[in-house]
């Protein structure tokens, strides 16, 4: 994958650092720096800490690290966090001076992970440690692009038996709070930041979750991305059908009414796909960034929406005894549980999840 540096207008002696012992771990595992931000798969965005502005995508698939000197105080994961979720990067390296301690840097998640690499920015030990919390972003293909195709069955227009028992899952777990997000982000961010959270991540917050379930051989009905799941329930817009994954096109191929006004479909779609086509005993998987103990779990940290997340999970589901009625854990991220309905997956997770992810 190529990656870049951008925002050259902050830069520090542990920035100038980091980023030749960045450059020379990339180097190594065979990935190219390039000039141009918009051409790079992975960007390394240096933001300032006390005014973090996000990296402008442009609706493209790209992975952003953010970087950011800062001094650390004992809690560092209460102002990382902050900083991580206003610049909307991917991760953060967070690192600076410490009160009467070594110098320290962070790589802080949007699912509350905080975990320290050893040392101050040099030796080729420190970097390879960055560049393993690095590698799930820069070794990922991330599909997010979505093509709609006004050629929805009529009889399908007002639903199914299936639509509607999906959109009576993501009520119950509403009501079992786990959407919006099991994480205490209100209790880390203060009220501008939450503000700023709701506001670019959708009400609700961060990890919404996805449901799906499959309507024939190859096609499956899922929830949008960004709708509070709640109030789940209009087909076409917020319930989709999925017929598939484009590689021409790089994107997910949905079916919706003419005339529709569709919002984009779960992240996590290219995933299902994945799962659904490799598995045709599987009826319907609910996600949710919640924990399920001693459950077979996924050994790398893939992003969501990524080829490599769903080959994971595939792979998971390929070593389960029942693929159709498990659960599986995403590591650092929450579980996906398959089932031939979803009154079915319902009844096996409740009483058993626990709200907080285990940080690994």
């Amino acid at each position: 994958m190529r990656y870049a540096f951008v925002a050259d207008d902050i830069r520090s002696p542990w920035h100038t650092r980091l980023e030749a012992g960045i450059d020379e771990v990339m180097t190594v595992h065979g990935h190219e720096r390039v000039d141009d931000a918009l051409a790079a798969g992975l960007v390394f965005h240096r933001v300032c800490p006390d005014a973090p502005r996000p990296f402008r995508r442009r609706s493209r698939a790209t992975f952003v690290v953010g970087v950011a000197e800062a001094p650390l105080a004992a809690d560092v994961l209460r102002p990382a966090y902050a900083v991580l979720v206003r610049s909307m990067s991917n991760l953060l390296i967070y690192g600076g001076m410490a009160d009467d301690r070594d110098p320290g840097t962070y790589m802080v998640t949007p699912e509350l992970g905080c975990y320290p690499a050893a040392g101050a920015p040099g030796g080729a030990a420190f970097f390879e440690e960055v560049y393993a919390r690095i590698a799930p972003l820069a070794t990922s293909h991330l599909v997010i692009d979505n093509l709609f195709d006004e050629d929805l069955d009529p009889e399908l227009h007002g639903g199914t038996r299936v639509t509607g028992e999906l959109s009576e899952a993501a009520h119950t777990l509403d009501r079992w709070a786990l959407f919006p997000a099991p994480y205490p982000v209100a209790e880390i961010l203060g009220p501008e930041d939450y503000r700023h959270l709701r506001h670019v991540f959708g009400i609700g917050g961060l990890s919404y979750g996805n449901l799906s379930a499959r309507q024939d051989r190859h096609r499956f009905w899922m929830s949008a991305s960004g709708v509070d799941k709640g109030k789940v329930g209009t087909v076409g817009r917020d319930v989709l059908l999925v017929k598939g994954y484009d590689p021409a096109a790089d994107a997910i191929r949905l079916s919706v009414p003419p005339g529709a006004a569709p919002l984009r479909v779960s992240v996590d779609a290219v995933e299902h796909w994945q799962v659904y086509e490799r598995h045709p005993e599987i009826g319907a998987m609910i996600h949710i960034h919640a924990w399920v103990d001693d459950v077979p779990t996924t050994e790398i940290n893939y992003p969501c929406g990524t080829v490599e997340m769903g080959r994971a999970m595939a792979d998971l589901f390929d070593a389960a005894p029942h693929a159709e009625r498990t659960i599986i854990g995403l590591r650092n991220h929450g579980i996906t549980a398959t089932g031939p309905d979803f009154p079915d997956i319902l009844a096996r997770l409740e009483h058993r999840v626990r709200t907080q992810v285990p940080m690994t």
